[in-house]
């Protein structure tokens, strides 16, 4: 054991405060485009922008709302359709 592991281990004896900070839930501000669907689009959370011709290809022309010509996705919507998308050729 180091010296700061034994200093952090022995923090509660000296009666000094622990200063971590526990992680709060994450309430984020852009909602998932896609319809159904309840997570946040937000970069800190994992969320994506997609074409508007890939949320067509997915979700068909009624499954997603539309922000600025690009649909806003969250991480699990935009694995889906990354999986979905996985051996097509983009090149």
């Amino acid at each position: 054991m180091g010296f700061k592991a034994k200093a952090r281990k022995h923090r509660k004896d000296a009666g000094e405060e622990d200063t971590t900070k526990k992680a709060t839930k994450f309430e984020g501000e852009l909602p998932c485009g896609i319809r159904g669907c309840e997570n946040f689009a937000d970069k800190a959370v994992g969320g994506r922008s997609l074409s508007i011709d890939d949320a067509i290809d997915m979700w068909g022309s009624s499954g997603y709302q539309a922000r600025k010509g690009r649909v806003r996705v969250c991480k699990s919507c935009y694995r889906k359709w990354k999986k979905e998308n996985k051996n097509d050729d983009m090149y």
